[in-house]
């Protein structure tokens, strides 16, 4: 009976210790909601690398698990979020918010308490300049997608453009890059128009949009906003040619736009989620396989990408990783090559990762380049 007894406690103490062998890395993010379509197609991508991870015995023997809080892409709830993972759900990271002044609220939970925010979605420069101690950026600035859109838009003949943007931090720092645009070509917007983040008054925008006879519109916001908008911009007769940022990258945009996504152009910060020949593409192409499914999506593949850097952070901070190891570890990260030649770099004084920007159209309901 004693035997029996120091049998079943030396299991108890097993199981125990096999659970508590976890290594807890949290997220909040706009699961539902205004953003939710390309929220989701981050996660699935991200997941993989995870998964593929954890199926080798995840890092120095411990499982990464993700404890993921929807915010509803609502800031206050991104702030309180950020608290709850951080203080209460003890996580020795935070990964993959979404959305630019949902992410500056979380900041201060992060300088608070000495934790790292790993690949952000979003392309905001307030992230990158000044530096922030905390925030390793993965992918490409919006500033530097906008201006390329601006510049691509000039290039092609086409003089009167508009740029429609969102009235909040996101918006206003697309604006800029698509300022640098014109000034570069020294030309100017036909018209700058501003909208609510939530609920954009199309009545008024598209109007703007047409009495300044704009050949083509940047439009910088969510994927809904932004459908919405294309499809009030060809009710009302207007041919446009459309060009987003990044943030809208998703498959659930090209479906948000139905009938009207012919020709949208879209930004991207990551090569062609098709070039089966890019190492990254094809890695991640084959684990979305396995699942048995056949496509990835540009989302997706931003997910998969920023979980490489979380998942090599953690190996390299060690067995039992604290945050102060996991911060050590990223501003050590040097070459970090994501695969064909996509390199990720951070240092004290550095921590904006990769400046790969891009152009996609969509046609037959696909982005192609």
């Amino acid at each position: 009976m004693h035997l029996r007894l120091l049998c079943a406690a030396a299991l108890l103490a097993l199981a125990t210790a096999h659970a508590a062998a976890q290594v807890l890395v949290g997220q909040t993010a706009g699961i539902t909601g205004s953003v939710a379509t390309g929220v989701n197609e981050t996660i699935f991508g991200a997941q993989l690398a995870i998964d593929a991870a954890n199926a080798q015995g995840g890092v120095h023997g411990e499982k990464i698990e993700m404890v993921r809080m929807d915010d509803g892409f609502d800031v206050k709830r991104a702030g309180e979020n950020a608290r709850v993972l951080i203080e209460e759900k003890k996580v020795v990271a935070l990964f993959m918010s979404r959305g630019t002044p949902h992410s500056q609220a979380i900041i201060p939970w992060l300088d608070k308490h000495g934790v790292a925010l790993i690949g952000p979605s979003t392309g905001a420069m307030v992230l990158h300049r000044p530096l922030q101690r905390h925030v390793f950026n993965v992918r490409a600035t919006y500033q530097r997608e906008a201006e390329k859109a601006v510049a691509h838009l000039l290039t092609t003949g086409l003089e009167r453009i508009a740029v429609v943007h969102v009235a909040d931090s996101f918006g206003q720092d697309g604006l800029e890059g698509a300022m640098t645009g014109f000034d570069k070509a020294k030309a100017k917007p036909a018209v700058v128009v501003p909208a609510d983040r939530d609920k954009p008054d199309y009545a008024a925008i598209v109007p703007k949009i047409a009495a300044a006879q704009a050949q083509a519109v940047v439009w910088i916001a969510s994927s809904t906003v932004v459908a919405e908008g294309v499809k009030a911009l060809r009710a009302a007769g207007s041919a446009a040619q459309v060009v987003t940022l990044s943030n809208n990258a998703s498959s659930g945009f090209i479906k948000q736009l139905g009938d009207t996504s012919r020709g949208v152009i879209v930004a991207q910060v990551f090569p062609s989620e098709r070039s089966i020949g890019h190492p990254m593409v094809k890695e991640a192409l084959a684990l979305v396989r396995a699942k048995g499914q056949q496509e990835l999506s540009p989302a997706a593949l931003e997910g998969y990408a920023s979980a490489k850097v979380l998942v090599e952070a953690l190996r390299r901070a060690g067995p039992k990783p604290t945050r102060a190891r996991v911060l050590a570890a990223l501003e050590g990260l040097r070459e970090f090559d994501l695969g064909g030649g996509l390199v990720v770099s951070y240092s004290t004084q550095d921590h904006s990762g990769i400046d790969f920007a891009d152009l996609s159209i969509i046609s037959d309901g696909k982005f192609k380049r």
